[in-house]
């Protein structure tokens, strides 16, 4: 029997927009409904415990972009190589989620000091080759893509992000399985979208269109025969569709005032080697 995939999310006790680090932020501070978060974080963890095992990390006070916990760190087999924000206000993240890894059975493997490098909000495995795609540009520094290599002994392909409102290469790229890719164009300079081109042959690639790009769409959730999101358009729905998988939306607009969807409110714990 297949084991069920493992991810980890953290509850929204303390969620809020309470600074600007991201162009989504701006004009929201202060303004979530922290309600209506949760309801919308209860229902992304209902539909992903349908189809897979998730586990739970405390919430910490004064640290209100926890519940984001793609940017942990990224996890390869049974090691983890934890983040180390760019900004202070992230900052105290760290030594909760390096704990946790720890107290589970995680090897950690840190980066050399002074990288920037926020987790699995830049670094994303190929769902069909032995492949680490990592972003870099606003929050991860360009010179992870060597360390990682040598960390994690697999081959690392760095993308440079050339939009700020995809400040993170989760918001913009997301593998599928079988080595299909759900990714914006527009969100990577010339060499970099020039090289996904050619590691990712045309008819596994599905491009969104400006307005899904918008509303987060390849900030999706990838699990078993099912792609989890905020929102896609009849279009994006029917490519998906191509692929064989079934879309789940779930609307997470509340997440979206500091710039996360359901992909950055998961991180991925089983990712084989």
């Amino acid at each position: 029997m297949t084991s069920r995939p493992r991810f980890l999310m953290c509850p929204p006790t303390y969620f809020e927009v309470a600074y600007v680090i991201n162009p989504w932020m701006e004009h929201h501070v202060d303004n979530v409904q922290q309600a209506r978060a949760q309801a919308q974080w209860d229902a992304l963890h209902e539909a992903l415990q349908a189809r897979a095992d998730v586990a739970l990390v405390e919430p910490a006070p004064g640290l209100p972009d926890m519940p984001f916990t793609a940017n942990a760190g990224v996890v390869l087999g049974d090691t983890f190589v934890p983040s180390r924000f760019r900004h202070a206000q992230r900052q105290g993240e760290e030594a909760l989620f390096e704990r946790w890894c720890a107290e589970h059975g995680f090897a950690i493997r840190a980066l050399p000091e002074g990288l920037d490098f926020e987790g699995a909000g830049d670094a994303l495995l190929d769902r069909g080759q032995p492949l680490l795609w990592m972003g870099h540009g606003h929050r991860s520094d360009a010179a992870c893509a060597p360390a990682l290599q040598a960390l994690l002994d697999i081959e690392v392909e760095p993308l440079r992000l050339a939009d700020a409102r995809f400040y993170h290469l989760d918001t913009c790229f997301c593998p599928l399985q079988g080595g299909a890719l759900l990714y914006n164009p527009r969100a990577f300079d010339d060499d970099s979208r020039a090289r996904i081109e050619a590691r990712v042959p045309a008819h596994r690639r599905l491009a969104v269109d400006a307005d899904d790009a918008a509303a987060f769409a390849c900030n999706a959730v990838d699990v078993l025969d099912a792609v989890m999101l905020n929102r896609a358009s009849d279009a994006l729905r029917a490519g998906l569709k191509r692929l064989d998988y079934d879309v789940i939306e779930t609307p997470l607009d509340e997440f979206m005032k500091s710039g996360g969807s359901a992909k950055c409110l998961t991180l991925r714990l089983d990712e084989p080697r």
